[in-house]
């Protein structure tokens, strides 16, 4: 994991407030009434710095360069002046001038290219960070894992990945050039002015820490407005996702309306966020302006009376002039960048709430065993609490022969899901053993043990790709006797047939589309495709029609005795075809026909 998404102060707490805000809004509001909470701007900004190691060649490149053009403008203020001063003063004539001007002209291009350095070092900084921050996001996804996920609502997830890292860019291509800039042009015009005339040097020293105390006043309350506009956006996010994916729920009991009236409103409360801080960003940018302005005519007035007595030289006074409006350019450019800063604070709460979700997935080791026919599976005194303190599993053991098939029965929030889940190695226990073929699952190599895996959920999910790439997903280059031979046993040989391009189909989203039963069939040819040693099937029957229901079952009977099948189960015709069933309630293991009392757990 790259060093900018370790543990840094905060991420606990910012882990905590996630899920409570999680819980607060599957209740139906926000943890205060309709008030969005905002967390803490340290932690923010301690996250974002992490960042910077990834992009610090580039962003050294861009601040040379904004040395660069810091030179080129000092050199280009006596230059004006001394053309000014040998023209006007000295009424030489132009043709005498030339060199002066061609070496202004060449100061010009070298200043422009410096400029154009300094922004392209500073885009591709951010073009450095953007794209890591993402994979590292993903990558910690992919380590939490679906249980861990869910302490997140899908839509704030989907915002932060996308609109969230994206926010983050600004702060690198024109918050942290324009800081360099602001510290290091106004110093050394400070420097060169300073020997020349003490009085304007005084005026730029004392006004100069206005511009950015009236920042940093402002910014103040521009910060929590702008965290509670990501928030807003991250709730729209969730909200319309919600109506898009329960569109036939809604449609079916006339809330189409309500649902409507609902985005709009989340919508509109966005809106007046996101014109507060516009509000907020222009009322700052006319401050900055009005004290530059100010400075600059008070220096002005103080060198035109000073050239009227006598007190200053021409080419001086003008020299200082021109360079006025230069010294407070860097200053006025950072408070226009530093709501970039405010906006990717705003941002980073969000990201630094994604980063601290807790990573219960099962680490695993090194061992790559291999696995004949099924395994032998032992849990041993199992118990499983989640990150929001729910305990799904207590003292659970059995012992599962290879080969044999079983039934975990019992009512919806039982633990036959986290059984599951443990074996897939998408939680760890939180105490007990899990020994496969006597060998602890946690030694496992992760990607070794899934690929011995078979496993079908209640609802099967297709992939936007080809139904080749659906019954083989992740592999590049698919077995294509296989992928026919499990697609004829899944009952998919006419279906395929009829389709225009046969297993090149597109299916999935923006695809064609398929009924709950032909999903269903997919999801059954990848167990066949894969063939492996351990299947898990997690109510694999729920929902479908008399045909589908029948595939499913004649294939469990197919696949008995030579693999391993763990299957969840409600309906009778399910637990008919397995060799035990194993019933659970309430975390717990309970006695029953086909397991002694002596197997319960000791709940």
């Amino acid at each position: 994991m790259p060093p900018a998404l370790r543990d840094g102060p905060g991420t606990k707490q910012a882990a905590r407030d996630a899920l409570r805000r999680s819980r607060a809004r599957r209740r139906g509001g926000d943890p205060k009434g309709d008030r969005i909470p905002v967390t803490s701007s340290a932690n923010d900004l301690a996250f974002l710095r992490r960042l910077r190691p990834l992009a610090a060649r580039e962003l050294r490149f861009a601040m040379l360069a904004g040395a660069l053009v810091g030179a080129m403008v000092v050199w280009q203020a006596w230059c004006v002046a001394g053309l000014f001063d040998r023209a006007l003063r000295g009424r030489e004539p132009l043709d005498t001038l030339g060199p002066a001007f061609a070496l202004l002209l060449a100061i010009l291009v070298l200043r422009a290219a410096a400029s154009f350095a300094a922004e392209r070092y500073g885009f591709a900084a951010a073009m450095r960070v953007v794209p890591a921050l993402r994979r590292a996001l993903l990558g910690k996804l992919d380590r939490v894992g679906p249980a861990g996920a869910a302490a997140l609502p899908t839509g704030e997830i989907v915002a932060a990945l996308s609109d969230g890292v994206r926010a983050v860019e600004p702060f690198f291509s024109r918050y942290l050039p324009a800081t360099a800039q602001a510290a290091m042009l106004p110093a050394g015009i400070l420097l060169v002015v300073a020997p020349l005339d003490w009085l304007s040097a005084l005026v730029f020293l004392v006004t100069a820490p206005l511009i950015p105390l009236f920042m940093v006043l402002i910014g103040k309350g521009a910060e929590a407005l702008n965290q509670r506009q990501w928030l807003r956006l991250q709730r729209m996010s969730g909200h319309f996702l919600d109506a898009v994916q329960a569109l036939a729920t809604i449609k079916a009991f006339g809330a189409g309306g309500r649902m409507v009236a609902s985005v709009g409103a989340t919508a509109e409360r966005y809106r007046r966020e996101t014109m507060a801080v516009l509000r907020i960003a222009f009322l700052s940018s006319l401050t900055l302006e009005f004290f530059a302005t100010v400075a600059i005519a008070l220096i002005a007035v103080l060198i035109g009376f000073r050239l009227l007595w006598g007190e200053l030289d021409y080419r001086t006074g003008l020299f200082i002039l021109l360079l006025a409006p230069e010294f407070y350019a860097p200053l006025r450019m950072m408070g226009t960048a530093y709501h970039a800063r405010m906006e990717a604070l705003g941002a980073a709460s969000r990201l630094v709430a994604l980063d601290a979700l807790p990573e219960r997935m099962l680490a695993g080791g090194a061992l790559r065993p291999g696995f004949a026919g099924g395994v032998a599976i032992r849990f041993e005194d199992v118990h499983l609490t989640y990150p929001d303190g729910r305990e799904a599993l207590r003292g659970v053991s059995f012992a599962i022969e290879p080969g044999e098939s079983i039934a975990f029965a019992g009512p919806s929030g039982a633990g036959k899901s986290s059984i599951q889940a443990l074996l897939l190695g998408f939680v760890a226990p939180t105490s007990g053993r899990i020994l496969i073929d006597g060998t602890p699952l946690d030694t496992l190599e992760p990607r070794h043990w899934r690929r011995r895996l078979g496993f079908m959920p209640q609802r099967p999910k297709l992939f936007a790709s080809s139904v080749r790439a659906n019954i083989a997903p992740g592999e590049a280059d698919p077995d294509e006797a296989a992928i026919h031979g499990a697609a004829a046993r899944a009952g998919l040989a006419d279906l395929i047939a009829g389709l225009p391009q046969g297993l090149d189909t597109a299916i999935g989203n923006g695809g064609r589309p398929l009924s709950g039963g032909q999903a269903s069939r997919i999801a059954l040819a990848r167990l066949f495709y894969r063939d492996a040693p351990l299947v898990l099937l997690d109510e694999p029957t729920a929902h479908l029609d008399d045909d589908s229901e029948a595939m499913i079952h004649a294939a469990i009977a197919a696949l008995k005795g030579r693999r391993t099948i763990l299957v969840n189960a409600h309906r009778p015709a399910s637990l008919a075809l397995v060799d035990r069933i194993i019933r659970l309630e309430q975390g717990c293991i309970v006695p029953s026909r086909a397991e002694p009392a002596e197997a319960a757990s000791p709940c």
